[in-house]
């Protein structure tokens, strides 16, 4: 017996359900939706807020998202890709705002400018070469750059406390960037979601089966996680937006465009510090450069976080490996993932990562003593008995086939969707939350074609997001119209004027 027909059934409630759920509200009322969570509450995982950075991933301060070509020249590419990415989302939000779907943006996102800062001859020199080479975009164009220990110790004065006035040192700073609250702006959207007629939020729910049906809908069958009672629901789209969790419920779909698709889970912790006397004294989110064999996810950086009206301050992440493909999964999560079809890329990405595994055995074993001494290389005066480990996110990157290698890790997100576009999932880590927007309209557009015209969602949608149907990395001038909007509505930068 069927408990429930949708048009669209989400699994997982956090940033990219709650993201993708509210375009659709937003687009078309009527529609029918449902969200399943396995735990008790809405973004608990990788969306809380202290499960990851919270930085709104701009490219502004992410020394990873650039590297030196064979040339010797800049790679930019990826910061002009992930830049209008995070914009899109800014639009979003303050679409929201104005609408009262979001509250007093103070709530959810608050201004922290982000940096970058390196120490030596060699990292001063690519940070330069970096800053020259992004400075003259205009999408860049408010970045500054200093090798003064005066200006930097206005920038970062904890930082630059202690540190010897004879060590080359550099940074960049973008004013306007942000501290965002990744789990409120979900709970945010799941609560307004919840008081349209037509939206079911489940808590506490699996999804143990999905399979398509001859007519094309899809049967899923989820069963409470305490009780053990099952439910049986049909739906016309389907969206895996479980984090980790999406790899294993993408191969039980059967979909041939799942084949090949494997997981390698990374863990991560971080230092956090609450004391208020430290924490008043650093107002900026600061990136350093990875360590060599390192993942993007383990650049260090001392943060400033705002969560639930609290600041503090948070420095790593500290990565670790685990087999849990969820913070709260289970330790059988990587070898139940493993399948024939995925076999061969899996084994070729343990071979040629040594470099990664060493790294991440190497972190595991650290001490908090070990930790604090990496802390003190950003934070000289750094005292151990103010600072406490803190457990972070969950991440599962992309391992998929390569037809050279046989298999490749990848480092990004990727939606991989069924020939028809009944079916939706999205897999991988960053920069995730802060592009969630973007690319749950690619979804829309993928899913959704008979509707995405010009006489139906495209311009409801360029009300949403005014830069959408237009090229923020090419247009200055939208950039600029787009920027001055989204940062005096969500309280960025109210004297944005160049």
């Amino acid at each position: 017996m069927i408990d429930k027909h949708v048009d669209v059934l989400l699994v997982g409630a956090g940033a990219m359900s709650s993201t993708l759920a509210t375009l659709l509200n937003q687009l078309d009322p009527n529609l029918s939706m449902m969200m399943v969570e396995r735990l008790d509450k809405v973004a608990e995982e990788s969306t809380s807020g202290w499960n990851n950075a919270g930085t709104g991933h701009a490219a502004y301060c992410e020394l990873n998202y650039t590297s030196l070509k064979s040339d010797g020249s800049m790679d930019t590419g990826k910061p002009e890709f992930i830049n209008p990415a995070f914009e899109f989302s800014l639009q979003f939000w303050s679409y929201l705002v104005g609408k009262e779907v979001l509250p007093e943006p103070t709530s959810f996102i608050n201004p922290a400018p982000h940096m970058s800062f390196v120490w030596g001859e060699g990292n001063v020199n690519f940070l330069r070469k970096r800053y020259e080479a992004m400075k003259p975009h205009h999408l860049f164009k408010d970045m500054e750059y200093s090798e003064d220990h005066e200006v930097l110790r206005e920038w970062m004065p904890l930082v630059m406390e202690g540190r010897s006035p004879t060590q080359q040192v550099a940074a960049t700073r973008v004013r306007y960037g942000s501290d965002v609250d990744f789990g409120a702006v979900s709970r945010y959207m799941v609560k307004n979601l919840q008081k349209q007629d037509d939206f079911d939020l489940l808590l506490s729910h699996n999804v143990v089966d999905l399979y398509q049906r001859e007519d094309g809908e899809w049967q899923v069958h989820l069963r409470h996680t305490t009780t053990d009672i099952q439910k049986i629901v049909r739906a016309k789209f389907v969206f895996l937006g479980g984090g980790g969790g999406a790899l294993p419920l993408l191969q039980k779909s059967g979909i041939p465009e799942a084949k090949g698709y494997g997981g390698f889970p990374v863990s991560g912790q971080w230092l956090v510090c609450h004391k208020p006397e430290v924490v008043e004294r650093h107002h900026a989110k600061v990136y350093g450069k990875a360590s060599i064999g390192a993942p993007p996810m383990s650049v260090p950086h001392l943060d400033t976080r705002i969560i639930d009206g609290k600041k503090a301050l948070l420095f790593g992440p500290f990565a670790g490996f685990t087999t849990k493909f969820l913070k709260q999964g289970s330790f059988l999560d990587l070898i139940k993932s493993v399948r024939p079809d995925n076999l061969v890329p899996m084994l070729s990405v343990a071979r040629d990562n040594m470099d990664l595994t060493r790294y991440l055995i190497k972190e595991v074993k650290q001490s908090f003593e070990d930790r604090m001494d990496t802390l003190r290389l950003f934070y000289k005066e750094a005292k151990d008995e103010d600072w406490e480990l803190s457990i972070a996110g969950q991440r599962v990157q992309i391992i998929k086939r390569d037809p050279v290698k046989g298999g490749k890790l990848e480092f990004g997100t990727e939606v991989v969707s069924s020939a028809d576009g009944s079916l939706v999932a999205l897999l991988g880590a960053s920069p995730g939350a802060s592009t969630a927007v973007q690319t749950m309209v690619k979804v829309l557009e993928k899913s959704f074609p008979e509707q995405m015209t010009d006489d139906n969602w495209v311009p409801r949608l360029q009300e949403m997001v005014p830069s959408y149907g237009g090229s923020l990395d090419k247009d200055a001038e939208l950039l600029h119209r787009v920027r001055k909007y989204t940062l005096t509505t969500l309280k960025l930068d109210d004297h944005y004027e160049n």
